[in-house]
């Protein structure tokens, strides 16, 4: 096979994922109904936290009660990218933030997303928005604000509308097992524009600043410390050894701000690391 044999299509990723059911089973390759999605959405709300602790709604015992000034200055929003059915968003962002742009390429995960999205906490109730947006990852550019009113990438909408005077960009932008659909130039293209995208600092307050967060699988180095990409014909998708991912991170002009390995996760899978990039 050619290099470029080897690097991720996105026709043949969108072939794969159209044979797989629109179920937690379906997304998670097979662990949606044992411990993984409770442990992974537990992890992942953590790790945000203690990189964004004001979203967290819970006051603190170890500071006022009062909530902090900036979280009345705009409505908080998260980006979650290759959102699949709606589950990161469910069990992760919505809890933290006023607003989730979900961007999803698979017709029925999507569809799947909207009809889950009573579930999702506020949406309910009206006091949080979330806006369900139909486009693969090459094409979704997170600079421009997504259109409510274009029908052709705007797939449905629910709870609370977005403030069209709020001060545009992402507070948190979260992108977990997709980015293996990639190849690195691609990568680097989508994270550059999504650097650009992230909200400034409030009242120069560098911990809120927007963030992005990328969760993925990892292969290990070679046996001298060098990266690694392992292709698999399977999903037209590769996985990435730490240091490949760090070299795309870099490339993209991202400091990388915390790395975690995922605890907890049954034997038998690719480690899976959490890296806050800025």
């Amino acid at each position: 096979m050619s290099e470029d044999d080897l690097k991720p299509k996105v026709k043949d990723g969108l072939d794969y994922w159209e044979t797989q059911p629109a179920t937690l089973d379906g997304v998670l390759g097979g662990f949606g109904n044992g411990t993984l999605p409770y442990v992974d959405a537990l992890s992942s709300r953590q790790f945000l936290m203690s990189l964004r602790p004001e979203l967290c709604l819970v006051p603190s015992a170890l500071k006022p009660l009062a909530a902090p000034k900036t979280r009345t200055k705009r409505r908080t929003r998260a980006l979650d990218i290759g959102a699949g059915i709606g589950r990161v968003t469910q069990d992760v962002l919505i809890h933290l933030v006023d607003e989730v742009v979900l961007v999803e390429p698979v017709p029925k995960f999507i569809a799947q997303a909207q009809s889950r999205s009573p579930l999702f906490k506020g949406i309910a109730e009206k006091q949080k928005g979330i806006l369900f947006v139909k486009s693969t990852l090459q094409d979704f550019d997170p600079r421009q604000p997504p259109d409510e009113t274009d029908a052709k990438k705007v797939f449905a909408h629910a709870g609370a509308s977005f403030k069209k005077d709020d001060e545009p960009g992402y507070d948190v932008a979260w992108m977990q097992w997709c980015l293996g659909h990639m190849s690195d130039n691609e990568l680097v293209q989508l994270l550059k524009a999504t650097r650009a995208s992230l909200r400034e600092a409030i009242e120069d307050d560098p911990r809120t600043a927007g963030l992005i967060v990328v969760k993925e699988n990892c292969c290990s180095e070679t046996s001298d410390g060098k990266p690694v990409t392992v292709w698999s014909e399977e999903d037209s998708s590769v996985t990435r050894s730490n240091l490949a991912w760090i070299k795309c991170f870099h490339d993209a002009g991202l400091t990388v701000l915390r790395n975690e390995v995922q605890g907890g996760f049954p034997e038998g899978l690719y480690p899976v690391r959490m890296w806050a990039l800025r």
